[in-house]
Formats: structure tokens, sequence, C-alpha cells
């Protein structure tokens, strides 16, 4: 009996450590055959998606569509942004109107349940926040009984703003706006006294608003708010690509690999970075992608550090601190598991 057991053991371990075959998946086969991801963005939001005064498109979600398009093409150009509002921007997905939706969109059980949805690692941590103008003379969020409070239907700062409002018994007028563009209009023109979001969000509509000295973030935090890019379910491999895409930034910041230090890090003893960087083979082919992917994604869009740095970071107009996006060594919660 004990010869019978020992010999189920070893066929059930082969058989876990029996790596399935690799196949190419509906999507990237698709991704690859159109010659381009079609990526879903805000389209609006400053430092995250939208089109600079030449039109060319800037931000930390941009920069990431980039990234998973540096992964599969080796060109992080090879993107199509399609502006998306929160009320298409889950219906575009899952009709296959994009490949992936990269646009400050909250993890949460029911969309990835009810609404057939796959969060892949997060790209920014966030929080919910209240704008206000200095005017109002408001120190705290517990100070807002009766104001009337922009909000963006469907979505999860609604729910929020509603909640908070309800826990801590103040009254509120919500107005509800579909367009953030809109929105962000009725704030500034007066029609309400408060705007309500993550508060990267907020950073970035007072960073383009005429006066930005004259608004503030009040100090409370409501929510959080775990902003990932998002994929459909029912095609693992293409989750797999663009999560690995994605934590290839993160673990890149991690071993001290930049855009810049590359090309020498392939020279590198280390077994960890020669894996990371193609040198060991082994991960592109997990993927179904170059044995270089990660290589191509940091030496054309940067390491996680450089992408924050260079969209949302303290010498930007927006100047948000590191905080829970820091690296998990340096008190944040930014983690890639190890590529191997």
């Amino acid at each position: 009996m004990k010869l019978l057991k020992a010999g189920i053991l070893a066929v059930l371990a082969a058989t876990v450590f029996m790596a399935p075959a690799v196949r190419a998946g509906e999507t990237l086969d698709a991704v690859k055959a159109r010659g381009y991801l079609q990526v879903g963005v805000n389209g609006a939001l400053f430092g995250f998606g939208m089109p600079d005064e030449k039109g060319v498109w800037r931000g930390l979600d941009v920069d990431t569509a980039r990234a998973v398009a540096a992964g599969i093409f080796g060109d992080p150009e090879k993107v199509k942004f399609v502006t998306l509002t929160t009320q298409t921007r889950f219906t575009a997905l899952q009709s296959k109107e994009i490949d992936i939706l990269c646009r400050n969109a909250t993890r949460t059980l029911t969309r990835e349940t009810e609404l057939g949805l796959n969060f892949v690692a997060v790209n920014y941590y966030d929080g919910q926040g209240f704008l206000i103008p200095k005017k109002l003379g408001v120190k705290s969020a517990k100070e807002l009984g009766g104001a009337s409070v922009c909000v963006l239907p469907g979505t999860t700062t609604e729910q929020n703003v509603a909640d908070f409002f309800r826990a801590n018994k103040l009254t509120m007028k919500p107005v509800v706006i579909e367009q953030n563009t809109e929105l962000n209009q009725a704030f500034f023109a007066g029609r309400c006294d408060v705007l309500t979001s993550d508060a990267s969000q907020l950073a970035g509509i007072r960073a383009v608003a005429q006066n930005p000295a004259d608004y503030e973030l009040l100090p409370e935090i409501i929510s959080k708010e775990p902003l990932a890019p998002v994929v459909r379910h029912g095609d693992e491999q293409w989750r797999d690509i663009v999560d690995f895409c994605v934590l290839a930034m993160i673990a890149a910041e991690d071993m001290g690999i930049t855009s810049r230090n590359v090309e020498e890090m392939l020279k590198s003893d280390d077994p960890n970075i020669k894996r990371f960087l193609g040198v060991t083979a082994g991960n592109g082919k997990a993927l179904g992608l170059d044995e270089k992917f990660a290589y191509n994604i940091v030496k054309l869009v940067g390491n996680y550090g450089e992408v924050f740095e260079r969209n949302v970071g303290t010498n930007t107009k927006l100047a948000i601190k590191r905080g829970l996006n820091a690296q998990w060594k340096d008190g944040g919660l930014m983690y890639a598991p190890p590529f191997k």
C-alpha cells in the first residue's frame, strides 16, 4: 500500500511540475494581427491620461499602456488611445472595443465578478478626497454638512461620498455629471461647493485650474482605491501578459534597473537580473513574448519610479509624493513577485 501511495504521489508531483505548452490566446493573436494595442484611457486627467499641447499623450496610465506595447512589440508607440467616460469604460472592454482599460479604475469585488473583468497589478494606490475653493473656509470634510457635491456617476466615488455623509450624519446635495470635463467646469464655475474623486485626480484637476492656489485638498481620505489596468475574463494568457508588463516596471525599480543603466545591467552576474532582462531565457517563452520583453519595457518606457516621477512626482505640477506608491522596502505597497 505504501508503494502504491508513493507511486500516486510521484505521478501527481510530475503532473504539477509539468509546465503546459504556451499557446497564444485570442487577444494576443488579435493584437499582433492588428499591429497595435487599443487602450481605453481618461483623456482629460492631467498626470494620468491626456494629450499635451502638442497632442502627445502623457500620463502614468498612458505610460503603463506603452509598457505593455513595448513588452509585446518592442515599440511603446504601437498604441491607439481611446477616450472613455466612467459610464462607457467597462462596456467598451466587454465589447472588445479595447484590449485593455487603463483609466484610473478601482478594483472591486463586483467589477471582477458581475462585470466579468480581471484587474492586474495595481499601478497607483489612491484614496478618495475632497477639493474645495479656499474661500469656502472649511478645514475638514466633517464641516461639509449641506454642501453641494460634484461627483461622477457609476463610480465607487459616488457610493463612497454618500456613505461618508451618511456615517457622519451630514446632508449633501449631489451634482451628478457624466463627463469629466463638464464636471470639472461645473465645479470651477461654482455650481457645487465640493468636488470629490480620487485624490490623484483632484490633484490633476487642480493643477490645470486657472488659479490652482485658490483651491485646496481637505485632509480626509475616505476610501481605499487600488487603481489598476483591466482586461476581460476568459483569456488567462492575456491577463498574465498585461500583469507582468506592469510588474516589470515595479520589479526593475526594486532591482535598481533604470532606462539609463539597463544596457550595463545586461552584463550583470546576478541570476535574478539575468532572468529578468532575458539574458537567461525562460520568462518570455512562458508568456508567449520575446525573451527581452522586460528589457524593452525598461529601456523604452522606464521603471515604475521613473514613470511616477515623470508624470505625477514632486517635480511636476501635481507634486505628489510616493507615499503608498513607494517600493515595499521604502514603506510603500509596490511589490513585485519573482520573475522566474
